[in-house]
């Protein structure tokens, strides 16, 4: 089967392809495009010559491998498919968190020196454990998200789906419908569906199987509330404040585990705050993002766009899909929207906007905490549609070709 190439994330693991030391592990949330990853990196080292015999793909969510739930079945199915086969093995296990003890089978085989391993999970739960304590040094995690706004375009395309006559069209549908890749498969109402399904599934699937959740009404109180929230500055005292007042009786502890399963099941991102003048975190207060915006959609009837807070979750998610640390960022009294850090090095600040072109005071407004900013890192300025200015020495740029042209901050 023929999939669209990821080539912003192979680019990355390529170097790792013949890694027998190494076990590559992909994460993400569910159906955000792990498989198709998996996929394109064993077509790819076909190509390159590699015996087809050699490159083995074991999904355990499949029919035929739903059995394999414990660490011996997954040790002899492996044995099975790899035994007589000479040189290198290239083993794939998409979904391996669906066997108990995983762990000792796959760091088994890693140390035999003669198997390139790549596995697949849905949350972070598969990163705790034994494979965090004992492989540390020995494995190397890449994220995946699903597609910015350069590869809804390339899919759009791959799939013969017509585009908008005009990019900030195209952009706006963007925003309205997420990155699901499945999802642009389908049509209106139906993507909604299916992404409604998607939510069901990563409860039953990634939540439901590894924590007790005693009031399922209450979890999904929160998790609706906080994706309807995404991008306002919250705390636990305003979120249990808010919650009571909608009639949603929780104790404190019980709602920072839920946010806690929430991040693990990587439907939310914490944004959280950065004093620029002392260069550390503030505790307390911070932001949520979802990691799709088609989350938010399916959960509401309203479909209209709410512009500030859908961009800012667009920005933050394609900068982490870049690699960057990203923080919201405090000037005294003044809030940047992004600081963004590379490896402890450089950073960027940068401030999201619909349009800056309804009045002076808006776009003054915008410009305001990069004034009190008085290091040389790069300064962004991102809006929608606008005519592009130059002011002080800030790169104000239209998010729609930014993202298209899969621009870097730094």
């Amino acid at each position: 089967m023929k999939v669209y190439k990821r080539e912003n994330y192979l680019k990355r693991i390529r170097g790792f392809y013949h890694d027998t030391e190494i076990i590559k592990v992909i994460t993400g949330i569910r159906r955000c495009g792990k498989s198709c990853l998996m996929q394109s990196i064993a077509d790819e080292l076909i190509e390159a010559g590699i015996p087809s015999e050699n490159v083995i793909y074991l999904n355990l969510d499949k029919r035929e491998y739903q059995k394999i739930t414990a660490a011996d079945d997954l040790d002899a199915l492996i044995e099975q498919k790899t035994a007589l086969l000479p040189g290198v093995k290239y083993l794939f296990i998409d979904e391996i968190q669906n066997v108990k003890d995983f762990e000792l089978v796959i760091n088994g085989y890693r140390e035999e020196g003669d198997i390139s391993i790549f596995i697949t999970g849905s949350n972070s739960y598969l990163l705790s454990g034994e494979l965090a304590t004992k492989l540390t040094g020995r494995y190397l995690e890449f994220e995946l998200y699903t597609l910015s706004f350069e590869e809804y375009l390339g899919m759009k395309q791959f799939l013969g789906k017509p585009l908008q006559p005009d990019l900030t069209g195209e952009f706006d549908l963007y925003l309205a419908e997420g990155g699901f890749p499945k999802a642009l498969q389908y049509e209106g109402m139906d993507k909604q569906t299916y992404v409604q399904g998607v939510i069901q599934e990563i409860f039953e699937k990634d939540i439901r199987k590894r924590v007790k959740i005693r009031k399922v009404s209450v979890f999904d109180t929160v998790q609706r509330f906080i994706i309807n929230h995404f991008g306002s500055t919250m705390s636990l005292t305003n979120m249990l404040d808010d919650l009571r007042r909608n009639g949603c009786e929780i104790k404190r502890e019980t709602l920072n585990r839920y946010i806690t399963i929430l991040e693990d099941a990587k439907i939310i991102y914490p944004c959280r705050r950065f004093d620029l003048k002392s260069r550390k975190s503030i505790a307390g207060e911070q932001k949520y993002y979802v990691a799709d915006l088609g989350l938010y959609y399916a959960l509401n009837t309203d479909a209209r766009v709410n512009y500030g807070p859908a961009m800012e979750n667009v920005v933050f998610i394609y900068a982490k899909s870049k690699g960057y640390k990203v923080s919201v960022g405090r000037i005294g009294k003044l809030e940047c929207d992004f600081i963004l850090n590379m490896a402890n090095r450089d950073y960027a600040y940068v401030q999201v906007a619909m349009t800056i072109m309804s009045s002076r005071e808006t776009e003054d407004r915008e410009y305001r905490p990069f004034e009190k900013i008085r290091d040389n890192y790069p300064k962004y300025l991102m809006t929608r549609n606008d005519l592009i200015q130059r002011r002080d020495g800030i790169r104000h740029v239209n998010a729609p070709s930014f993202m298209k042209d899969n621009r870097l901050f730094i």
